[in-house]
């Protein structure tokens, strides 16, 4: 059984989390979770890694938990990737078909994907991957599958999404120096995706707004397909950062009490009950009421709901979400978000819970907070048979590997 089994490793900005999970041998399609493993992180900023030696601790620590808890021996893990340098756009290209009978083949398809690619980009960016959004051969548009159909001409419209190199050769570094093999990278918004959306969801169209601690991860889907990527460097860790200055407190203070008392929406406030805040250095403690604390949340948690909005206006596909938001992530937790989402973008919005367990650890893992690592494990359950890079890469040439997970990222999708 052990072949079977997958380990998700969500790097985050303020906690890093291992989650050990096999499929369900007596319900097919359901997950059994064998561990989970939590640890706070410190050596990222909004996404990227900032002090190597620090992330590969908090690293070490996750992956330890859930050895015990599960009591299997992690070796290699599937990673998210996220941070602010995440960039994506839409591009065109076109091919001409060459073949006497004018059919389309796949290798037709390929060439035209290769074409899309000649974008200009900045040396020490790369292209993660190439999302096709549809094909249109001899001006007939809203084509998915051109393979087989006759046509003298061929466009297509996709969805590029670009990373630093750096940033990903950093988190490959921290993976490997905890002594780990990385079988594959996938862009977080999209692993949290697998774990709390629906294919009917995906269909009618849904925002999914993962909301972490160093970074909030924008996916809008539509037709089933990916249409727009974002990541936006403003999320929780913000909201900690406003309570520790409004109030003047220590970190840990503020974070316990976001968490305990915190609410972002003023009308969501039933009994207004005072708060009473440890003095700094042996001073007398302070007492301040609910209202006073929301009135500290509420105004990031708009702006981040506001930055979300103009994302996904920009996208052009605002008119198109019936399915509305699905909020997920630590920085969904907070009481009254989904209030605030309502009045801020005018949509249905619902918290996204990981989901598609029937056995282990399932009570434990239905949390929001759980979502992105939940889905590194889906997608590497799905992806078996291409994560393959563990076993054939040198761990000495760094940079080789990382180049081997670039070329794999441009198949990611294939199956969406």
């Amino acid at each position: 059984m052990t072949h079977e089994i997958a380990v998700g490793l969500d790097i985050g900005s303020t906690k890093v989390c291992a989650i050990v999970a096999a499929p369900d041998e007596n319900n097919p399609g359901k997950l059994n979770i064998l561990g989970i493993g939590r640890s706070p992180s410190d050596g990222l900023t909004r996404g990227v890694v900032t002090n190597i030696e620090k992330t590969v601790r908090s690293i070490q620590m996750a992956v330890a938990e859930a050895q015990a808890q599960s009591g299997v021996k992690i070796t290699a893990v599937t990673v998210g990737i996220a941070g602010d340098h995440i960039q994506s756009f839409q591009s065109r290209g076109v091919v001409a078909i060459s073949h006497t009978d004018n059919e389309i083949t796949q290798e037709d398809v390929e060439r035209l994907i290769e074409d899309t690619k000649r974008v200009a980009l900045p040396s020490d960016r790369k292209i993660i991957h190439v999302i096709p959004q549809q094909f249109i051969v001899d001006g007939q548009d809203g084509i998915y599958d051109p393979v087989g159909m006759s046509g003298v001409r061929m466009e297509a419209v996709v969805h590029i999404i670009t990373g630093l190199v750096t940033a990903a050769q950093n988190i490959y570094k921290c993976v490997q120096r905890a002594g780990l093999h990385v079988n594959d990278m996938v862009l977080e918004p999209l692993a949290s995706s697998y774990a709390v959306l629906d294919d009917e969801e995906k269909e009618v169209g849904v925002a999914l707004l993962d909301i972490g601690g160093g970074t909030t991860d924008l996916a809008v889907f539509e037709e089933r397909t990916i249409r727009h990527t974002a990541v936006i460097g403003v999320a929780g860790k913000k909201v900690t950062d406003d309570i520790r200055k409004g109030l003047g407190i220590l970190t840990e203070q503020a974070e316990k009490i976001k968490q305990e008392h915190g609410y972002a929406f003023m009308p969501a406030i039933v009994n207004n009950e005072p708060i009473i805040l440890p003095g700094i250095g042996g001073r007398a403690p302070i007492e301040i009421d609910k209202r006073l604390l929301c009135q500290v949340i509420q105004p990031r948690m708009e702006e981040i709901l506001e930055i979300a909005s103009m994302e996904i206006k920009r996208s052009g596909y605002s008119k198109h979400l019936s399915a509305g938001i699905v909020l997920t992530g630590g920085g969904s937790l907070i009481k009254g978000t989904t209030d605030l989402a309502r009045e801020v973008m005018g949509m249905p919005v619902k918290i996204g819970i990981p989901s598609g367990f029937s056995a282990g650890l399932v009570r434990e893992i239905e949390n929001p907070i759980y979502a992105t690592g939940v889905g590194l494990v889906i997608h590497e359950l799905k992806h078996r048979d291409r994560s393959t890079i563990a076993a054939t890469v040198d761990p000495e040439k760094g940079k080789g590997s990382v180049k081997s997970i670039f070329n794999r990222m441009k198949t990611w999708f294939d199956e969406l």
